[in-house]
């Protein structure tokens, strides 16, 4: 099969590898129908994930067909259309039972897929704890509307739950990229007073407008302004998708006193918190990866149309042009913000 592979630091190349077989039978096999090119992926290529091993194949969003399950699967069977969760979780160790399935103590456990496993931008991929990391998708529901379930938007599921968001908050999220937009996308089902979304793009902010006419789109520069207009002197709750020093700094600097910070952003280097400046705000700091314990929800949710995440596929690419696709990616030209595979 075809398998977009990890390298070295700076290659990705395209190889034909054997397809996988059930090592566990704990295991499914899924024939990807739809696969998506992730800014993590690019963090692997320039070596800014440590644990990513040179060989394995990238990729850890996807959607496809069971085609193998091991004897212990009970939650799919041969046939079933199915999202794949970014993380593989054993469900029974001291951190799955609690729901922070990202910290799965199983050698396969977390984030796996793509990493330290083979992933999903190839034909077939084999996924360790099929009952937990796979989620059928509903009758009605497109590759498409269904792609992101897994890993972005479960990401901006996420950090709007552990934000603490409730109805009537005011909520700020850094950065309209991918993960941005998805958290944007879940915080109106919390009722907020206000989504507000700052985005130093100008296509960017001009596709979040667009896509959630509701919020308050500005600019970096915007901020303060907008900031002295708040009650209680800033946002209630921030979510940090940005993944930029600038972008941390305005974190904790727009948000009101005693709120809770989200780092749903992935850095690729350390960031400084200015503790003497500011003391006295009393923030609550949480980081992620996401604990992707959601996806059946998530799924129930875009089946009712109240979540759609399609619009973010600006491109579309053979798996074969894999290399076409990523520099694009990379290039961020053409109005890009996510890139499906179809192999």
């Amino acid at each position: 099969m075809l398998a977009y592979t990890y390298i070295k630091k700076g290659e990705f190349r395209l190889e034909e590898k054997q397809k996988p077989h059930i090592l566990s039978s704990r295991d499914a096999v899924v024939r990807v129908t739809l696969a998506s090119i992730c800014t993590s992926d690019l963090h692997i290529k320039r070596g800014a994930v440590p644990r990513a091993v040179p060989g394995i194949t990238v990729g850890h969003e996807m959607v496809g067909v069971v085609e193998e399950v091991g004897s212990a699967v009970h939650n799919v069977s041969i046939g079933d259309r199915v999202c794949v969760n970014v993380e593989t979780f054993c469900g029974e160790c001291w951190f799955c039972r609690r729901g922070y399935v990202n910290n799965c103590t199983d050698k396969d456990g977390g984030w796996a897929l793509g990493c330290r496993i083979d992933g999903g931008q190839a034909e077939y991929v084999r996924v360790p704890f099929a009952d937990t990391g796979l989620t059928k998708i509903p009758d009605g529901v497109s590759d498409e509307r269904a792609l992101f379930t897994g890993d972005i938007l479960a990401t901006g599921y996420w950090a709007v739950k552990i934000a603490e968001a409730e109805q009537g908050d005011s909520i700020l999220v850094i950065g309209a990229g991918p993960v941005g937009l998805c958290a944007a996308a879940c915080a109106r089902l919390k009722n907020p007073s206000k989504i507000i979304i700052c985005e130093k793009s100008a296509a960017r902010r001009a596709f979040a407008k667009r896509y959630i006419p509701e919020a308050e789109v500005v600019s970096p520069e915007d901020m303060p302004e907008l900031i002295k207009n708040l009650p209680r002197g800033g946002a209630d709750c921030v979510l940090e998708c940005g993944g930029t020093v600038q972008s941390f700094q305005a974190a904790w600097k727009y948000a009101r006193p005693n709120a809770v910070v989200v780092i749903a952003a992935l850095y690729e280097e350390a960031m400084l918190l200015p503790l003497p400046d500011m003391y006295g705000k009393n923030l609550t700091f949480k980081t992620g990866g996401v604990d992707g314990c959601d996806c059946a929800e998530i799924l129930r949710l875009i089946s009712e149309d109240k979540i759609d995440l399609s619009p973010l596929i600006t491109h579309t690419f053979p798996l074969s042009e894999a290399d076409a696709a990523y520099s694009l990616f990379e290039s961020g030209k053409d109005g890009v913000l996510k890139i499906a595979l179809r192999p």
